[in-house]
């Protein structure tokens, strides 16, 4: 009896033995995966993103050479330019990390009557078309648009007054446009907090204003770099916004100099736009990697929504009236859309209006072409950037070697180049097949476009799956695989259902972006079949603002059908997961 202990005693220390050795074969099993699985995501990222910037680098060392180039930037206007881009960007950052966070609070943390409208046409600035989204702000603001000539007419103020002009206009066009990277990252973010942690605060004696300034606010850190990165690196590379309000900032002086036909200048213009872009997003890695912003509740949740009281309704009318602003251009782009073109010229609104824009449109195979263009080659490059963002994302949070940052900076990268950068690389890059490219020729093919597209939009996926990630505990993947579920089992149940609404926003961003997509197409797009943006440019050179104001609610319209659909996707999804807690809370006690 008395052996009995000391049997069980050293059968336990076996036992013990075995489940390290288990558990280590499990831990190499999943680091060999993670890094199988990273060979051919970033030799995509390689041959398609970072190779065709290099050449970039490699050009702005030629012609004139590398100290005449760079020595060019610094004397020139290229360094003031670059300080204004600068200065633009980081205030972009600050005031669409307001509107953004503000709007996600009000919309997630408050419960009132029509939230779940309220939070599409939160979404849908996004929707505008770079370039046919500033001309809408500039028929809203300027000296002669709506707003300047009501107060006109109303109160007799002048019009020059009120106007929004220059640099103003630009952080306007910027802030309306670019606050949903903040608020989907934000959105996001929440809806992955654990509500207990709020709940222990209070329980703690924390007031509401310093539970969000100790516990929610640091959990959030990961969306919020998120988006500062996002918007101020599509800040730095905003072309049309400035164009329009003559505010010449370096993508500015990017194309001029180009247009001058001096390349090399232009390739050193470029290469510095990118290094601003990675000491950016270096410092805020370097921010967010001070602490580690996650919840230990292995995803537990519960509903904190303010239903009740008057905080209710002051969100209400809060939200209502930021969304009137914030959606106003898209109002003035289907107002103008059923414009007669020339007939609108000194009027606060227009006074005559017609179907012929979209009858025009739907009656013509020719103009239908763009539509179909856009949406085909979006569809494709989104779900490239879906796969290979998420994934890399994914892989890069379990890394456990060097170089980490550079194969953050690598994805990121294209985020900091000027569209028309990027399609210049491509076109340099594929234009004839030699050994460099593997004998792939896109230029004069319409795989140019999805392959630009992905290129550019990558990031979106990517840095919206990182903050996902960086909410959910690694522990979680390691209790299923020491339940012996393989690495790949493991990601595809566990991982990706987990962090699904981040990349499902990364995928709405990036399909978004790539129908309204006007810099970079309007360089490589194949004859005979034009994207959408380039036919709205088309039209607005033309003097059809009508018939590309169309063009431009027809987008908004897909857009819209496109966040009905993944609204209701994840409201199935949030249902389906109510009915299985349900069945396996019922079945707990007869097991």
């Amino acid at each position: 009896m008395s052996a009995q202990p000391a049997t069980r005693g050293r059968l336990s220390v076996k036992g013990t033995a075995r489940l390290a050795r288990g558990g280590l074969a499990e831990r190499i099993g999943h680091d060999k995966f993670v890094y199988v699985l990273a060979i051919p995501v970033f030799l995509i990222l390689l041959f398609f993103v970072v190779i065709p910037m290099v050449q970039t680098a490699v050009s702005s060392t030629k012609g004139a050479g590398f100290a005449a180039n760079y020595t060019g930037f610094f004397n020139g206007a290229s360094l003031s330019a670059l300080g204004l881009s600068v200065g633009t960007s980081l205030a972009s950052v600050v005031l669409c990390g307001v509107v953004g966070t503000l709007l996600a609070v009000l919309l997630t943390r408050f419960d009132f009557p029509g939230r779940k409208v309220l939070e599409v046409f939160a979404i849908l600035p996004m929707a505008l078309p770079p370039l046919i989204g500033t001309v809408s702000f500039v028929l809203l603001y300027s000296e002669t648009g709506i707003v300047p000539r009501a107060l006109h007419a109303l109160l007799g103020i002048d019009p020059a007054s009120t106007a929004i002009s220059g640099i103003a206009g630009v952080l306007v066009v910027h802030t309306f446009t670019m606050y949903p990277f903040f608020y989907l990252s934000v959105t996001a973010g929440l809806a992955g907090l654990d509500s207990s942690l709020e709940s222990a605060a209070a329980n703690l004696g924390a007031g509401k204003l310093r539970t969000w300034a100790t516990v929610i606010l640091p959990m959030l850190t990961p969306a919020l770099v998120s988006g500062a990165l996002l918007t101020f690196m599509i800040s730095m590379a905003s072309f049309t916004a400035p164009q329009l309000y003559n505010v010449q900032t370096l993508t500015m002086q990017i194309v001029s100099t180009r247009t001058a036909g001096a390349h090399e200048l232009a390739a050193a213009q470029s290469t510095i736009l990118s290094i601003v872009s990675i000491l950016f997003l270096v410092a805020m890695r370097w921010y967010q990697g001070r602490r580690i912003h996650r919840s230990l509740s292995k995803g537990t949740q519960r509903d904190r929504a303010v239903s009740t009281g008057a905080a209710r309704y002051l969100a209400l009318i809060g939200t209502v009236a930021l969304s009137v602003i914030l959606v106003a251009p898209v109002l003035v782009i289907v107002l103008v859309s059923f414009s007669v073109d020339s007939s609108w010229t000194t009027q606060v609104l227009p006074e005559q209006y017609t179907l012929a824009n979209y009858t025009g449109i739907f009656t013509n195979p020719r103009s239908l072409l763009p539509i179909n263009v856009s949406v085909q080659m979006s569809v494709l490059a989104t779900l490239g950037a879906v796969v290979i963002g998420s994934l890399a994302a994914w892989i890069i949070s379990r890394w456990k070697l060097g170089g980490k940052t550079l194969l953050d900076l690598a994805i990121m990268l294209p985020w900091a180049l000027p569209g028309t950068v990027i399609g210049v690389n491509l076109v340099t890059a594929f234009n004839d097949p030699n050994p460099g490219n593997l004998g792939l020729r896109l230029v004069g093919t319409l795989w140019i476009l999805p392959v630009a597209y992905f290129v550019r939009y990558v990031p979106l996926v990517f840095r919206s799956t990182s903050a996902s990630l960086d909410q959910l505990d690694p522990s979680v993947e390691e209790a299923a695989r020491n339940l012996g579920a393989s690495p790949a089992r493991v990601l595809r149940t566990i991982t990706l259902p987990l962090v699904s609404k981040g990349i499902l926003a990364g995928a709405l961003l990036a399909f978004v972006d790539g129908v309204g997509e006007y810099v970079a197409s309007v360089v490589i797009y194949p004859a005979g079949f034009v994207p959408m943006s380039v036919a709205i440019y088309n039209r607005i050179y033309s003097a059809e603002f009508g018939a590309a104001a169309a063009y431009g609610t027809l987008q908004i319209v897909l857009i819209l059908i496109v966040l009905i659909i993944s609204k209701a996707l994840e409201r199935d999804k949030k249902e389906k997961s109510g009915q299985d807690a349900a069945t396996n809370t019922m079945a707990g006690p007869i097991v």
